[in-house]
């Protein structure tokens, strides 16, 4: 029996998995509101409280740099300790793992069907791989062949800097720098981010905010409001600003292809990507994600997919949890 987490700024996600031969199956799952919670300590406990099943292993993905056991969450007011959550579990001690890194751990458990192809591609099985996935933050990671199987490792690419192309982000980084500093691509390529996005074409002028919008805005979740607008063609506005993201999405994608040199493949994660998988198929990503001038032939050949299955680095975290339980990771 694994306990497995997924914990990221909106929502943590516990679940138990049972083993049967080399396949996860599911026993029970419970989505908790992180930020009603002081800790995920706390989550944890109340998890297993509700569960008669006793883990004998235990692997939590966390949104956030994890280095030796601990974790200062990105954006969340927690300390994650591995040491506190194996003692909320009951057990001598819990994998933690970059959210992302879980995530990676998850696309091996994956059937074909949890896939959509942005671009078929010919992967190199030996070759290096890429996840990279906006949600309430921008997370990357990359795998390398090791002799046997793809391993995941964590990274935090998604707070290196954003690189403008053309005139239009330029000055979406120069109106963000005045805002907030330093321009990571998290600031573009997040929730947060597309609103980002969205307040500057508006306060430059490029576009009417409708009373029905401003309202829809104020009132729910502001970057679902506008991502639902641009898809049903509702707003200009909210159109240019979701082609804006995506186009820098597919660029930031094929700076992570390059980085991790991932002939294997480009993974797009995250819980924006299915909703607006319709727009990731279109030409504003892919040509973005392909125009690196002399390195464009280099990708055009690795496959680049979306991740639909929203329990991915859930099952990645039970997957991690069986693979380094006893390494002392």
């Amino acid at each position: 029996m694994i306990l497995a987490g997924d914990a990221g700024g909106t929502n943590a996600r516990m679940a138990l998995f049972e083993t049967r031969g080399a396949d996860l199956n599911l026993v029970t799952e419970k989505i908790y509101p992180s930020k009603s919670y002081k800790g995920l300590e706390d989550i944890v406990a109340d998890f297993l409280r509700t569960n008669s099943a006793r883990p004998d292993v235990a692997g939590i993905g966390v949104a956030g740099p994890v280095r030796e056991g601990r974790c200062v969450a990105t954006n969340l007011p927690w300390i994650v300790d591995a040491a506190k959550l194996a003692a909320a579990a009951g057990l001598p001690r819990v994998v933690l793992l970059n959210d992302l890194e879980a995530n990676a751990y998850g696309i091996a458990t994956l059937p074909a069907a949890d896939l959509a192809v942005i671009q078929q591609g010919s992967a190199n099985p030996k070759g290096n791989a890429a996840v990279i996935s906006a949600g309430t933050g921008l997370g990357e990671a990359g795998m390398y062949w090791d002799g046997a199987t793809l391993r995941p490792f964590a990274a935090e690419g998604g707070h290196s800097s954003f690189a403008p192309e053309g005139e239009l982000q330029g000055e979406l980084f120069q109106h963000l720098a005045r805002k907030f500093g330093h321009v990571s691509c998290e600031r573009i390529l997040s929730g947060p981010g597309l609103v980002n996005v969205y307040e500057f074409l508006r306060d430059s002028g490029r576009g009417a905010e409708p009373a029905w919008l401003a309202d829809e805005l104020h009132s729910g979740d502001p970057a679902a409001a506008i991502s639902a607008a641009a898809l049903a063609v509702k707003n200009d506005l909210c159109v240019s600003a979701l082609d804006l993201f995506v186009q820098a999405y597919g660029a930031e994608a094929g700076n992570l292809a390059l980085h991790m040199l991932a002939t294997a493949g480009v993974y797009i994660g995250g819980g924006i990507a299915p909703k607006i998988l319709v727009k990731l198929k279109s030409a504003l990503f892919l040509d973005a994600f392909l125009a690196k001038g002399r390195m464009k032939p280099l990708l055009e050949v690795i496959p680049v997919m979306v991740i639909l299955n929203e329990n991915t680095a859930l099952r990645g975290a039970a997957r991690g949890a069986l693979l380094n339980s006893s390494s002392g990771k």
